[in-house]
C-alpha cells in the first residue's frame, strides 16, 4: 500500500494485518484536500480524504469501506449502485467490531441503517445519496430502490467482514467480546502476529494466510450473490470443501465427509450413524478420557443436547434427548489416569475396553468404542491390537471412531484407520491452526453406505444442514442449506492444512523435534513448572515420522501461596486466570524494576485441563499447555524474509518468553489479581488509539 504525508495514527491503520491482507496491491494514495472519507477511482485505486486524519478509530472504517467498494465495482455485469449498498453494509458491520461507540466523522452518518435491518427503499435512496460521491458517478435506478432492495435483501445474510461472518454458526464462544477484541478462547478471526501463539491444544487466533483464505471465499459468495448465482455459489463452495477434505485425507469416492461445527457436533454425528447399523441394537457408547475431551461430549454421546443452543440458533434444552435419538443409549467410560492423575497402564485401559465391549455385546447392543488419539494432553488409547481383537469377533463387527480432534498425526495415519473401516473424527482448529469451531467426520465406505437406506434423526435438523452431509437419502430430513460461518473457517483451515501439505515430512519432524527438545529443557529447568509425563504416541512404523513425539507439552504451575518446600501446583481456577493474565498486556501492573516488556508480550497457550493432584485435596489442579502446531512448521507471512533456521530461533525465544512470563506473574501475583485485567486484542498502545495495532513482535536476543 502506498500512503503519502500520512499521520502517525493512519500509518498504524494501513500496516494492520487485516487490512494489509484485504488489500493487496491495490494503489492507495492520500489527498488532504478531499473533503470526504474517500473515492474509488474508474482505475480501482483508492484516494483517502482529509476524514482519514481525524481521531483515529475511524480511520480503519473508511479504509475497509474503500477496498470493499473498490473489490466490488471490479464485479462483471454488477449495478454499481448495488455494490455501493452492499460495501457500506460490510464497512458497517466492520465498524461494530472496530470503533468503540460513540459518534463518527462527517461521512459516515448511513451506518446505523446499514448495520440493522435491510433499510426500506425510500431510506436506501436516502443511503444512496451519502454513498454516491464515493464512487465513480452512478445514476440513481429508474424505478428508485425497490428492485435493488430485494436484491440486497437475498444478499444481507453473506454481506459483512470475514470476522464477523467466521463469528456466526457455531455457538456463543465464538462471539467477539467488544470490549477485548476476542472470544471465549482469547483468541481473534483476526490476524494478530504481534501476539506469542502456542494455544493450537485448544484454539488459535488466524494468521494472515487462513484469514486470506477465509476472506477471498466470502468475497466469492458476495460477487457471485451480486450477479445472481449466489445459492449455485454457496452449494459450490460448501462441495469444494468437502473434496479439499477429502483430498487431504485421501479418502475413496465411496468414503463421505460430514462437515461439523466442533469436534462435539462429530462425537453426535458418529453416534447417529453407529444407530443405522444393520440390526437395529441399542447403542453403547464407550468414551475413552471424558475429562479430557470436549465438556459436551458426554452428553452428544447419549444423543442429547450439549448446550443450550445449537450451531444453527435453535434454543435448545441442555441435557435433554434430541429428537429422533434413540433413549436407550448406554454411556460407558474407561478413565485413563488414575484418582491420583497418574497415568493408568496401557494394559489396563486396553482390558477395560475389551470388557466393556464384550459385555455389550452379549447383552444384545451394538458397541460403538472410541480411540482417543490424542486427549487434551496428547494420551492416546486404546491400543491397536485390542481394537483389531474386537473388530475380529464373529458376526457385525462394533463401530470404532476415532476421536483425532487434535490432528496430531500424519494423513497416512487417517487412511489407514479408514482402510479399517472406522470412523475418524477431525477438526481444523487443533494442530492446523484454524479458527475454532471447524470439524468433520470422516466415513469409511461400509459406514457411507448407510446413508443410502437409513434416515437421520429429525432432531438432527436443529444441528446440521443438509450441505454439510454426503449428497444421500438419509438427508432429506435436514434444511436445505449451508453453515457459512462453518465454511468460511473451514476455508481458513484449510489454508493452513495446504501449506503443511507443502512441508516434506522429514522438516517437519526435524522443525518439531528442535521446537520441543528446547521447550522440553525449559520447562524442566523452572522450579515454578512441573512437566506431566505424556508418553510417546505408539504408531506402527513410517519412514521420517513425526508423529511418534508429544507435540502437547503439559506442565503444573507452582501455586506462589505455598511453601518453597514442596511443589503445590496451582488450582483450576488460578491457573484460569494464569492464562487469562499472559494473553494480556500487564506493563502497567509490575513496577517499573520488573521487566514490563515481557510483561506486556501477549502470550496464548492451551487452556488449562482440569488433572487431580495429591498436593491439591481442595479439588482440581489446572494444567497449562504449550503446543506445536502446524503454523509453528510451515510458517506464516509475518515470517517472510525469515530464513527457516532463524525463524524457528525465533520460535523458540517467544516460547521461552512465555515461561519468562509465568515467572513474572508469578512474582507480581498478588497486585496483578487485585487488578483483576482482561485480555485485549493488542497491546495497550494499540488498544488505546482504538487503532488495533502495536508492532509486531521483536526477534528474541541472539
Amino acid at each position: 500500500m502506498l500512503a503519502e504525508q500520512l499521520t502517525q495514527d493512519l500509518i498504524l491503520v494501513l500496516e494492520r494485518p487485516d487490512l494489509r491482507v484485504i488489500a493487496g496491491g491495490r494503489r492507495i494514495a492520500l489527498d488532504p484536500g478531499l473533503d470526504i472519507p474517500f473515492r474509488v477511482g474508474a482505475d480501482g485505486g483508492v484516494v483517502l480524504g482529509a476524514p482519514c486524519l481525524a481521531p483515529p478509530g475511524v480511520a480503519s472504517v473508511f479504509l475497509r469501506h474503500a477496498l470493499e467498494l473498490a473489490r466490488l465495482l471490479e464485479v462483471a455485469g454488477v449495478d454499481p449502485v448495488l455494490a455501493g449498498l452492499c460495501a457500506a453494509r460490510t464497512a458497517a458491520l466492520f465498524r461494530a467490531l472496530d470503533v468503540a461507540e460513540g459518534g463518527m466523522s462527517p461521512g459516515a452518518e448511513w451506518c446505523a441503517d446499514m448495520a440493522g435491518d435491510v433499510p426500506p427503499a425510500a431510506r436506501l435512496g436516502v443511503v444512496w445519496g451519502m454513498l454516491a460521491p464515493l464512487q465513480p458517478a452512478t445514476a440513481i435506478p429508474a424505478d428508485g430502490f425497490a428492485a435493488v432492495r430485494v436484491l440486497l435483501a437475498g444478499l444481507w445474510p453473506l454481506l459483512g467482514p470475514a470476522e464477523a461472518l467466521m463469528a456466526e454458526g457455531g455457538d456463543a464462544r465464538l462471539a467477539v467480546d467488544p470490549a477485548t477484541g476476542l472470544n471465549h478462547y482469547g483468541c481473534s478471526h483476526r490476524p494478530r502476529p504481534w501476539a506469542v501463539t502456542f494455544a493450537s491444544s485448544t484454539a488459535s487466533s488466524l494468521s494472515e494466510r487462513g484469514f486470506a483464505g477465509a476472506e477471498a471465499a466470502r468475497l466469492r459468495l458476495v460477487t457471485d450473490g451480486m450477479v445472481g448465482r449466489g445459492e449455485a455459489a454457496r452449494a459450490a463452495l460448501v462441495r469444494d470443501l468437502h473434496a479439499r477434505i477429502a483430498a487431504h485425507f485421501h479418502l475413496a469416492d465411496d468414503e463421505g465427509v460430514v462437515l461439523a461445527p466442533s469436534g462435539t457436533d462429530c462425537e453426535l454425528d458418529a453416534l447417529v450413524l453407529a444407530a443405522l447399523a444393520p440390526g437395529g441394537h441399542p447403542v453403547s457408547n464407550i468414551l475413552l478420557a471424558p475429562e479430557e475431551t470436549g465438556s459436551g461430549v458426554p452428553l452428544a454421546a447419549k444423543g442429547c443436547h450439549f448446550a443450550n443452543d445449537t450451531a444453527l440458533g435453535a434454543q435448545v434444552r441442555q441435557g435433554g434427548l434430541i429428537d429422533g435419538f434413540p433413549a436407550d443409549t448406554m454411556l460407558l467410560s474407561v478413565p485413563l489416569r488414575g484418582p491420583d492423575g497418574a497415568l493408568r497402564p496401557d494394559g489396563e485401559v486396553d482390558r477395560d475396553c475389551a470388557v466393556l465391549a464384550r459385555q455389550a455385546r452379549a447383552a444384545g447392543r451394538h458397541v460403538l468404542l472410541h480411540r482417543l488419539d490424542l486427549s487434551k494432553t496428547g494420551l492416546l488409547a486404546p491400543g491397536m491390537a485390542v481394537l483389531d481383537g474386537l473388530t475380529g469377533w464373529d458376526g457385525p463387527p462394533p463401530d470404532i471412531v476415532v476421536d483425532a480432534c487434535q490432528a496430531r498425526l500424519d494423513p497416512c495415519r487417517v487412511r489407514d484407520y479408514l482402510d479399517r473401516g472406522w470412523m475418524v473424527m477431525i477438526t481444523g482448529s487443533k494442530f492446523f491452526t484454524g479458527p475454532p469451531f471447524c470439524g468433520a467426520l470422516l466415513l469409511p465406505a461400509r459406514v457411507a453406505a448407510r446413508l443410502a437406506d437409513g434416515r437421520l434423526p429429525a432432531g438432527l435438523a436443529q444441528y446440521s444442514h443438509r450441505g454439510a452431509w454426503p449428497d444421500c437419502p438419509a438427508g432429506q430430513v435436514l434444511p436445505v442449506g449451508e453453515n457459512i460461518g462453518l465454511a468460511l473457517r473451514w476455508s481458513a483451515a484449510l489454508a493452513e492444512m495446504t501449506a503443511l501439505h507443502a512441508i516434506p515430512r522429514a522438516v517437519v519432524r526435524d522443525r518439531l523435534d528442535r521446537f520441543l527438545t528446547a521447550v522440553e529443557r525449559s520447562i524442566d529447568a523452572s522450579p515454578d513448572l512441573a512437566r506431566l509425563p505424556a508418553p510417546a504416541p505408539v504408531r506402527p512404523p513410517l519412514a521420517d515420522a513425526w508423529d511418534d513425539r508429544p507435540t502437547i507439552l503439559s506442565f503444573f504451575v507452582r501455586d506462589p501461596a505455598s511453601s518453597a518446600a514442596s511443589f503445590v501446583p496451582l488450582s483450576l481456577e488460578d491457573a484460569r486466570a494464569l492464562y487469562r493474565w499472559l494473553n494480556t498486556d500487564l506493563s502497567r501492573l509490575v513496577p517499573p524494576e520488573a521487566d514490563r516488556a515481557l510483561a506486556g508480550l501477549l502470550c496464548h497457550v492451551g487452556q488449562p485441563v482440569p488433572l487431580p493432584h495429591a498436593g491439591r485435596a481442595d479439588g482440581p489442579a489446572g494444567a497449562l499447555r504449550i503446543s506445536a502446531g502446524a503454523r509453528l512448521v510451515s510458517g506464516e507471512p509475518s515470517h517472510d524474509g525469515l530464513v527457516p533456521d532463524r525463524r524457528m530461533d525465533r520460535e523458540i525465544g517467544d516460547a521461552l518468553r512465555v515461561v519468562a512470563k509465568i515467572g513474572l506473574i508469578l512474582r507480581h501475583w498478588p497486585a496483578i489479581a487485585g487488578a483483576a485485567p482482561v485480555q485485549t486484542y493488542a497491546p495497550y498502545p494499540g488498544m488505546d488509539a482504538e487503532v488495533k495495532l502495536p508492532p509486531c513482535r521483536s526477534d528474541p536476543p541472539a
